[in-house]
This record gives C-alpha cells, sequence and structure tokens, in this order.
C-alpha cells in the first residue's frame, strides 16, 4: 500500500465510519456500534504506524490533488514526524476513547449518535494534521468546531451541555474565522497557500507589512481553540459533555489544535518582538491564572479543564521564547499532557459512574471502594504535578531550564522563572488535593449510589495504558520516546534542530532546584488551605466579576436580546410584504450607491428597428405582469395566471433572440412554478372583505409606493443591463468558450459545456445549494400546522363529499378517481412520453439544447402529472420515488466525477472526452461531463419532488383538518 493511498484513507475512513454508525441510529445496537467505532479508530491507527519508517529522519509523505489551480486551492495531504506523532495521538487516544465509552455509556444513550460524531471529529482533527494547504487546514478547523458542538451538547436536554456547546461554537468559531483571515493573508505574503511554501517564506513574511495582522489573526484562531486567556472560559463550561468527549476533545485533541498550530507556524512566523509578546503574554497569563483557577474547583472535570488551560498556557509561553530547545521542549509536553490528562478524565468518569457524584465535597474515602482506580489516579496525578521519574517531570523539567534562559530584554523574560515556580506550586497542590480529597478521609456518607465498586477491566484498561506510558517514558524517556520526538522535531526545526537530551537526571541544577520548591512549596500550599478548599464554593475568590465567562454572557445578552429586540421592534415585521419590500429597497441601494460612487452614468438607449411582432409580445407581457400586480389583490388565482403569460413572454424572448438553453430551461420552471404557487394558494389565509372593498389612502399609497420601488429596480437593472452590454469590451471571454468548447470540453452546446465543464465547480456548489434548500422547505412544511380557521374548503372536497352522500358504500379516493378519470388517463398516457423526453433533453444536452438541469425539472413534471391526476397517496402507491436517494446520488455522482479526474492527472472537474465506437452506429462523441449532468439531473429531479411532495401533503393536511374521519388515515 502506497503512502498517498495511505494518507487518503486517514482523512476518509473516519468520515466513512460516522456515516456507517448513523445506519445504526434507529437500532439498539450500541455493541456494534462501538465495534465499528473501535475498529475504524484502530485501523487509522495501524495506518499512521505504516508511515513510520517514510517520516523517520526527516522523511515526508505527499499526495497533489488539483481542486482550482488558479486560484491556489488543492487538496493537499502531507505526513511529516511532527505530523505523524501528532496523528498517532488522534488515533491511538480515539481507540482508547471508544473502548471506554463502550462501557461509559448508558443502556438509554443514542450510542450510535455519539460514536458517528465522534469519527466524524477524529476525522476532522486528522485532517488538521495532515492538511498541506492552508486554506485546506482552515476548512477542517472548522470541522473541529462543528463537531465538537455536536458531542458538547449530547446530552441536549441537559442545559448545561447547550449552553457550554453555543459558547464552545461561538468562541472557536469567531477564532476560526480570523484563522482563516489570517491565512489568506499569509497566502498574500507568499503567493502561495502552499504549507511547504509558507514555511520556507518566513524572512519573507517577517519583513512584510501585513506580518503583524497575518500573525494577530492567525494566533487569535489558535488561542481561541487551546482555551488560551482570554478566550479560556469555553472550556470548563463545555465538561457538561460525556466524559469520553472530555478525555479525547478537551485534553488529547481538540484544544492541542491550537498549539499544533502554533508548532507548525513556527518556523515561519517565530522569532520576532511581536511574537515573543503576544504569545508570551497569552502563556504566562494561561499558565498562571489556569493553576490558580483549578486549585479551587470542587467538580473534579473543572479541576481537569482548569489544570488543562494552565498546562496548555505552559506550551504556549514555551513557544513564545522563540528558542529551538523550548521548542522541543513544547513538542514533548503536548505527547505528555495528552497521556497522564486523558487517563485523569477517565479516571473522573469512572468515579462519577460509580458514585452518581463529581462533587470533591461529597467524595472522600473512595481507595476502599476503587484501589485499583485510585492508584492509577495517583500515578496519573504525580505525572500532572511533575514528580521524578514520571513523563511530566521531564518535560517541566525542560521547561524550568528554558524559563532561567535569557530569551529577550523584557519584563515577561525576566519574571518567567518566579512565574513558572509559582504555577509549578499550584500545579502540586491541585494534584494532592485530586487525590487526598476523593480517595483519602473518612468513608463516603452521602452519594447518590451508595455501593461504589471497581468497573469492568476493559473499562479501566485505557487508563491502564496511557498510566504505562506515563511510568515507561518518565524512567526511559530516550528508548521509549526518544526516536519518534526527534523525528518530530526535525521536521519541524530541519537544521535549527538542536542538541537536547531527554536524561532524567542532570545533576543538582536550578531546573531541579525550582522543581523541588515547586514540590514542596505545592504540597505545603495545600495543607495549609486544605480545610477551606473542602468548604469552598466552586471557583477561585478572586477575579469572580472579571471572569471572561461574564463578559461573554453579557455580550451575549446585549447582541442577541437587547439589539435583536430593538431590529425586531423597528424592521420585523409578521407580514410577508413589507419584508420584501426591504429586501428590495436593500438591493436597489446596494446596486446604486457603488456605481454613483464610481461615476458610472449609462448612457440613453437608443432604440433602432423594433420588429412589431416582438413588439406586441412585450406588450402582451407587460400587461400581464401588471395585471398580476393588479390581480393580487382580488384574485389570486387569475394574478398567477397573469403571471405566467408573463414568464411564457420571457420564454419566447429567449427564443427569439436564440438563446433555445435559456428559453427550455425558462419553460421548464415556469411550469414547476405555477404548480408550486398553486399549492401555496391553499395556504394563504381568507381575505378580509373590508380589506378588500374599502380601499382607504393608505392602502392606495402603499401600493404606490410598490409600484414605484418595483418600477425602480426593473428599471435599474435595465438600464445596468444595457450599459454592460454597451461597453466597448472586447469579446476575449465569448471567443475563447466558442473556441475551446468543442476541442477541450467536448460539446458543441458552448452553454452546456460551460455549466458542466469550465464553470463545473460553480454549478457543483449551485445544486448543493438546491439540495439544502429542498431540505430546509421540507423540513419547515413538515413542523407547519395551518390552523383551521385559515383554511378555505376547497371545491374538490365538496365535490367529493358529495359523491360520498350518493355512493356510501365507495372511498373517498375512488370518487377522486371518478371525477378527475379523463384528466388521469391523459396524464397516464402522457407519463412515458415525457420521462422519454427529458431523458433526451439529458443526453443531448452537450451538442444541443438541453442539458441535466432542464432534463432534471422535465422529469419532475412528469411525476407532478400523476401526483395532480391521482392525489398524493394514490401516485404514491403507484410511483415509488425516494426524492432523498435522488438527491443523494446526485450529489455523489457529481462529486465522483470531478473526483474521477484526479485518476487521469487533471484538476477536479477536468472532462475528458474523445469519440467511442458503438456497434452498429460508428463513432459518436463521448465525455466525462455527461456523469456530471446525470448527477445534476438526479439532484433536481429530487429536490423538486421533495418540495412538490412536502407541499403536497400539507394541502391534503389542510383538505382533512375539518374532516373527523380523517385524522386516522392522516396518522397511517
Amino acid at each position: 500500500m502506497t503512502g498517498e493511498l495511505i494518507l487518503v484513507l486517514l482523512v476518509c475512513l473516519p468520515f466513512a465510519g460516522s456515516l456507517a454508525a448513523t445506519v445504526l441510529l434507529r437500532t439498539d445496537s450500541r455493541v456494534l456500534a462501538a465495534r465499528m467505532a473501535g475498529g475504524v479508530a484502530f485501523a487509522c491507527l495501524v495506518l499512521t504506524a505504516m508511515l513510520y519508517p517514510a517520516v523517520r529522519g526527516g522523511g515526508r509523505v505527499r499526495l497533489d490533488l488539483e481542486w482550482l489551480p488558479q486560484l491556489g486551492l488543492d487538496v493537499t495531504l502531507r505526513m511529516d514526524g511532527f505530523a505523524w506523532l501528532f496523528a498517532m495521538l488522534v488515533t491511538g487516544i480515539g481507540c482508547l476513547v471508544v473502548l471506554y465509552a463502550r462501557y461509559y455509556m448508558s443502556e438509554e444513550d443514542p450510542v450510535p449518535r455519539f460514536f458517528s460524531f465522534l469519527l466524524a471529529f477524529m476525522g476532522s482533527m486528522l485532517g488538521i494534521v495532515l492538511s498541506g494547504n492552508i486554506i485546506l487546514l482552515s476548512v477542517f478547523w472548522e470541522l473541529t468546531s462543528i463537531f465538537s458542538f455536536l458531542l458538547i451538547s449530547y446530552w441536549h436536554n441537559n442545559a448545561a451541555a447547550r449552553d457550554g456547546a453555543r459558547m464552545a461554537l461561538t468562541i472557536t468559531g469567531i477564532g476560526g474565522f480570523c484563522l482563516l483571515a489570517g491565512l489568506l493573508v499569509l497566502g498574500h505574503i507568499v503567493g502561495s497557500y502552499d504549507l511547504d511554501v509558507v514555511l520556507a517564506a518566513g524572512d519573507k513574511i517577517k519583513a512584510h507589512p501585513l506580518y503583524l495582522t497575518a500573525l494577530v489573526l492567525i494566533l487569535i484562531g489558535a488561542l481561541t481553540k487551546s482555551a488560551q486567556v482570554p478566550f479560556h472560559f469555553w472550556l470548563p463550561n463545555a465538561m457538561a459533555a460525556p466524559t469520553p468527549v472530555s478525555a479525547y476533545l478537551h485534553s488529547a485533541t481538540m484544544v492541542k489544535a491550537g498549539v499544533f498550530l502554533l508548532v507548525r507556524f513556527w518556523p515561519a512566523l517565530s522569532g520576532t518582538y511581536e511574537w515573543f509578546m503576544l504569545v508570551g503574554i497569552a502563556g504566562i497569563s494561561t499558565l498562571l491564572l489556569g493553576a490558580y483557577f483549578a486549585m479551587f474547583q470542587q467538580d473534579l472535570k473543572g479541576l481537569l479543564a482548569y489544570s488543562t488551560i494552565s498546562h496548555l498556557g505552559l506550551i504556549t509561553t514555551l513557544l513564545s521564547l522563540g528558542s529551538p530547545v523550548a521548542a522541543v521542549a513544547a513538542i514533548f509536553h503536548m505527547m505528555n499532557h495528552a497521556t497522564f490528562k486523558a487517563s485523569l478524565f477517565m479516571a473522573a468518569g469512572i468515579i462519577d459512574h460509580e458514585t452518581g457524584t463529581r462533587d470533591m465535597r461529597r467524595l472522600s474515602g473512595l481507595f476502599k471502594y476503587l484501589p485499583i482506580t485510585g492508584t492509577l489516579a495517583m500515578v496519573a496525578s504525580a505525572a500532572m504535578a511533575g514528580v521524578p521519574l514520571l513523563n511530566g517531570f521531564i518535560s517541566k523539567e525542560m521547561f524550568f531550564a528554558e524559563a532561567v534562559e535569557t530569551h529577550a530584554d523584557s519584563v515577561l523574560d525576566r519574571i518567567l522563572p518566579y512565574v513558572a515556580t509559582l504555577a509549578g506550586a499550584f500545579s502540586v497542590a491541585y494534584s494532592i488535593r485530586f487525590i487526598h480529597m476523593v480517595f483519602f478521609g473518612p468513608p463516603p456518607t452521602d452519594l447518590p449510589k451508595p455501593k461504589p465498586h471497581e468497573p469492568p477491566h476493559w473499562m479501566r484498561f485505557p487508563i491502564e495504558f496511557l498510566v504505562l506510558a506515563c511510568l515507561v517514558v518518565g524512567v526511559i524517556p530516550s528508548l521509549s520516546i526518544g526516536p519518534f520526538l526527534h523525528s518530530a522535531v526535525l521536521s519541524v526545526l530541519g537544521e535549527r534542530t538542536p542538541e537536547y537530551s531527554l536524561a532524567v537526571w542532570h545533576g543538582i541544577n536550578t531546573p531541579l532546584i525550582m522543581s523541588m520548591i515547586a514540590l514542596l512549596g505545592g504540597a505545603a500550599l495545600y495543607f495549609v488551605m486544605k480545610d477551606y478548599l473542602a468548604k469552598c464554593d466552586d471557583g477561585p475568590p478572586l477575579f469572580r466579576q472579571l471572569t471572561g465567562q461574564r463578559i461573554f454572557e453579557r455580550v451575549l445578552v446585549t447582541v442577541s436580546w437587547k439589539w435583536a429586540r430593538w431590529l425586531e421592534s423597528n424592521l420585523g415585521t409578521r407580514s410577508l410584504q413589507p419584508q420584501l419590500r426591504l429586501v428590495a429597497a436593500a438591493g436597489l441601494l446596494v446596486g446604486v450607491v457603488p456605481l454613483y460612487i464610481a461615476g458610472f452614468s449609462p448612457k440613453a438607449p437608443v432604440l433602432g428597428e423594433v420588429d412589431p411582432i416582438f413588439a406586441v409580445i412585450w406588450g402582451i407581457g407587460a400587461f400581464c405582469a401588471l395585471g398580476a400586480a393588479y390581480q393580487a389583490k382580488y384574485h389570486r388565482l387569475a394574478a398567477l395566471v397573469l403571471l405566467g403569460g408573463a414568464g411564457i413572454t420571457t420564454c419566447i424572448t429567449f427564443v427569439w433572440l436564440s438563446a433555445p438553453d435559456l428559453a427550455i430551461t425558462q419553460l421548464v420552471v415556469e411550469i414547476v412554478t405555477t404548480v408550486l404557487l398553486l399549492l401555496g394558494l391553499r395556504w394563504l389565509p381568507k381575505r378580509s372583505e373590508k380589506v378588500d372593498n374599502a380601499v382607504t389612502l393608505a392602502a392606495r399609497s402603499r401600493r404606490f409606493r410598490d409600484f414605484l420601488l418595483a418600477v425602480s429596480c426593473g428599471f435599474g437593472m435595465f438600464l445596468f443591463s444595457y450599459a454592460i452590454m454597451k461597453q466597448p469590451v472586447p469579446d476575449a471571454i465569448a471567443s475563447y468558450f466558442l473556441e475551446k468548447a468543442y476541442t477541450e470540453g467536448g460539446g458543441r452546446n458552448v452553454v452546456n459545456v460551460i455549466l458542466v465543464d469550465f464553470r463545473g465547480f460553480d454549478t457543483m456548489g449551485e445544486i448543493a445549494v438546491l439540495a439544502i434548500v429542498a431540505l430546509t422547505v421540507f423540513a419547515l412544511l413538515r413542523r407547519f400546522r395551518p390552523a383551521p380557521d385559515s383554511i378555505e374548503k376547497p371545491e374538490q372536497q365538496r365535490i367529493q363529499n358529495a359523491y360520498d352522500d350518493e355512493r356510501p358504500e365507495r372511498s373517498a379516493g375512488d370518487t377522486v378517481r371518478d371525477y378527475l378519470l379523463v384528466p388521469s388517463v391523459i396524464m397516464q398516457w402522457m407519463f412515458p412520453v415525457v420521462i422519454t423526453f427529458s431523458i433526451y433533453l439529458l443526453l443531448r444536452g452537450h451538442d444541443l439544447p438541453g442539458g441535466g438541469f432542464a432534463g432534471g425539472v422535465t422529469m419532475a413534471i412528469a411525476f407532478l402529472l400523476q401526483y395532480l391526476a391521482g392525489g398524493v397517496r394514490w401516485a404514491e402507491d403507484r410511483i415509488r420515488i425516494l426524492p432523498l436517494r435522488w438527491m443523494g446520488f446526485g450529489l455523489l455522482m457529481a462529486a465522483a466525477t470531478g473526483m474521477g479526474a484526479w485518476f487521469l492527472g487533471y484538476p477536479f472537474l477536468t472532462t475528458y472526452s474523445q469519440y467511442v465506437a458503438l456497434p452498429f452506429i460508428g463513432k459518436v462523441p463521448a465525455a466525462t461531463a455527461l456523469f456530471f449532468d446525470i448527477g445534476v439531473f438526479a439532484l433536481v429531479v429530487g429536490a423538486t419532488v421533495l418540495i412538490l411532495i412536502a407541499l403536497a401533503h400539507q394541502s391534503v393536511r389542510m383538505h382533512r383538518v375539518r374532516s373527523p374521519e380523517a385524522g386516522k388515515a392522516e396518522e397511517t
């Protein structure tokens, strides 16, 4: 198996597993879901391990797939030593968390949904680690925020989980937006979005005037994700998530993404005074405040959350120094922290699982009941405190060694040794508190579960494995983690890789003295404050009114409540017409103001000879448009008929001006839109006779205002279009398409070749938007229930009731079919004809007017005819069309066609065409764009039918609201 294929599998397998888990959502197979998730995580772990020989000693595996090469946007995956080490962290701890969650999650929890979100998050993290294009990195960065939101809010019935998820998404989402802006600026400076090119252009970046702008934006993204001051407050609130989520996201992976980004861009951005001050202030303040806050937490996961913040501050502080040895220590501590903190989170989960609480004021003496778990937690806590012969001690010693070095002539550098020692003492204090208050002391008396006991062995196994890693790395670091750490450091620092030692004993020196002071001082601090800490409130006694959470909540209330209510009261309305008026007016201003500022002044139109027949057609169209506006206040059906007349006029205009593709599209869309509006008319309430008959002065002025706005918008678009067409612009673009359509696109219909080849990426986005709109409409209509008082009794229902009275032995469906017998027969005869015609439009689209969109809408019309002829229930019994599957197939077909170009060495969505010899026919032109068009065709059919079915079902509901016998039928 090649390295490039392994990279693709590493990114795709977790997402594929996530989709597979959704199939199990309607089943109770929690064990099967856990086994599937564990198999995917373990497969990714094995695949990652297989790449180590390729990245050892500074090697690199890289895969380039062209996406939009003109814009520098490619799908580039790369793995070096640092990415390999981080990928092992993501997949290895992922395996252990899946095993732990198998026993932790309750029988009542929808476990397949949990594993679906967890695997999707794993894929997103691997995407960040393996991205070789900085814009692709930003995409996966946002995916981690989204899936972490879903995981934090997994217990969505819990208000704390919903609030914590919303806060995390808000903070990290804003940071992700800033990161994208910073990466765009960085790409502009370098002239490329390729990560290797960016990392090699460090001198150019630092000398550029936009360096500070890019640095600040990127740091906001990194610091928000890694919960650094002042963005730290979202992490403790995320502890409402299930413990497996906390162990995976909030200790080992997601919160490490920020410091991973700092390490990744360290060669290109570090070494300046701005970097030292910005990163240093954030790191030092986070290191100290996080450790201080952790001492006063009463919730076990709250203590671990603030300690995580502090350790992330330690890593950030190391990276701020600009020293290669400090960068080595930062990478080393990232790995060490993940092992002991993930094990501690899982130990806290076991305590909660067995006792029913995480409040340390109610926990004590648990070592008698949980001796193995208690022993494991003690070792992990000692590693967190930096006790010798454990992995945390070595990396903390490296931190102390760098703290006493001189890196810059500033106050920050001078106070760093004292801050580091004080934070170390706080770390020892909260580590001892975690063990002493939970496992020692008198037996617990006030527990929700009175008889705690050891969990199943396989639930405890992940903690045992991680604690063993802490011991092995702490005792023999050079043999255990040394080679892997060296590969990671070499891939980041390259020629700047320093000489460093992972020896446990360096003699009696300043860092060792600082460690001893921290250990002894932290122990003394805890035992002095022990009685106070056992009774204090949950939180530190200082800074309670100045927390970032309180500031966030006040800003949120101001924006989402006060400002939103003001906007709603001044601009909002329950009527659709004022909202459309505001939209139209805003669009007019947006179009006019920039043109006015730019001094745009179109010349007066020069009218030449006008064909009288064409003038008559336009006159009819104008009459229909004005008539539709006039009839809208009297008769909605008449207004709709006139509106259709205006649409037909537009269609004839396209034909007249030699645009047959537009004409066909306009015609089929006009048919579907008319039927959609007809179904929508049934929803509208009856008009008030008082309003319709007594046209007041206010009503006249309102209509006149709307008329002026409509004329202004229409006339403005006319002038703008006319001015653009009269500009002396060379026809280089048109000539290019005309010359290249057949030779490079394989089609003679230039319009279709543009849509499926030259601008295929735009079409891909449009059909994705169409799918989203269809699903949104369907979701909204499913929740909509019209009020009985607002429903008119349709004429067809009256006739149906009359027939039912005369023929009580016949069903209502039979009556409807009798009444519509002749149209039904005609429409059934037309069905195969329209289906054939739609396929004909699809297949001829590349050379003649037609294409996937027109063919798809035409096929939707064929299904629509059957619904109109026989009713919703009858048509569903006869025609089993599943619109969601059509939409899914269409998206997959379009995406697969685009990715298929990669196998031929071309960019995404590049068309391949040649002549194919067919028996008895001869050579015929063929292009891969046909498969893309088939995807468009299928998605349009599915989306259109989904919307029409939803509307039709709503109409059926409205018909049956007044019928007492319809309730049972509607339930079925």
